[in-house]
């Protein structure tokens, strides 16, 4: 049984607060949840720090306010706490206090109209234009397996499908007339997807040259396939694109939802109306979309920084 929090703080290498207040929570605590000791020595740390604070200011926990907390929030703001670790901390507090709320040690809890800083939503991760290029002719078209994976990667890149809704594509949604996918995305909700020249050609290859090779005598309606005549699974797809990563010489993380919002970020650094982006990756709500016009506004300062004359 792993030892509590108040038994290893020489282990955590934390002083500890003046008292037994800590000590009886973060016991507390590890009794309820099991936390590690790592999450405990960062609770601990909080605690500690603002114990210290306090002291600073001729006062300590049990005596803390609403007041004091906003202020000592603000401080460690000023410091060049992000807003992120602002909220963890704050959540710290108000875990502290709560339990003393349940102990019967306070009679009120400082934090509890204290709101938790609004942390945004991060912003997608690309990958550049030329690395989307290394990836597509990575594949080896001579091999069935290949032909299938560059179509699907060229499908992927062309229309910013979800992997869930390339994996599941059949033939039927397939239209190469009219050079569209018929896409049933969240919701059950449908929507038309225009594809481009290579997509289209890739695609055209594959249900020509590699599909039925690796289907043999089988029979399925999906439109990509695996050697035992299967459609993919979205795990089998993402190890695929990784390995073809490697091979294109791209470090760091790559995914499926990666080439996604590749996909919606090179549109809008083109010219793309940003509704135009919004109704290809079939979001339901504009502001699902408008996270792209961060990463689009800095490649337009980039571009203005370069080309003109006062840059």
């Amino acid at each position: 049984m792993p030892v509590p929090a108040a038994r290893t703080r020489a282990d955590q290498g934390i002083v500890a607060e003046p008292g037994e207040a800590i000590d009886r929570f973060l016991d507390a605590i590890w009794a309820e949840s099991g936390l590690s000791r790592q999450t405990l020595a960062a609770y601990r740390a909080d605690l500690v720090s603002f114990a210290r604070w306090l002291d600073g200011r001729g006062g300590g926990l049990s005596g803390a306010g609403r007041e004091d907390v906003l202020a000592y929030l603000a401080a460690r703001v000023a410091g060049g706490l992000k807003p992120r670790s602002t909220a963890r901390l704050l959540s710290t507090l108000r875990r502290y206090y709560r339990w003393r709320l349940r102990e019967g040690l306070a009679d009120s809890d400082p934090t509890a109209d204290v709101e938790s800083p609004r942390l945004g939503r991060p912003l997608p991760g690309a990958v550049s234009e030329a690395e989307v290029e290394a990836l597509l002719v990575a594949p080896d078209t001579a091999d069935p397996v290949g032909l299938r994976d560059r179509a699907m990667l060229e499908l992927l890149y062309a229309s910013g499908l979800r992997v869930s809704e390339l994996v599941s594509l059949t033939l039927g949604q397939f239209n190469p007339r009219q050079g569209v996918l018929r896409v049933v995305g969240k919701g059950s909700r449908e929507r038309l997807v225009p594809l481009g020249e290579q997509a289209l050609d890739w695609v055209d290859r594959w249900l020509r040259e590699g599909r039925g090779v690796l289907l043999g005598q089988r029979r399925s309606d999906a439109l990509f396939v695996t050697a035992r005549g299967a459609g993919l699974s979205r795990q089998a797809f993402w190890y695929r694109i990784r390995t073809h990563a490697r091979t294109a010489g791209i470090r760091g993380h790559l995914s499926p939802h990666t080439l996604r919002h590749s996909f919606a970020t090179h549109l809008l650094n083109h010219g793309a109306d940003l509704r135009v982006v919004q109704l290809l990756l079939g979001h339901q709500d504009l502001s699902t979309t408008q996270i792209y016009t961060h990463i689009a506004r800095q490649r337009l300062q980039e571009l203005h920084a370069q080309h003109h004359p006062r840059g």
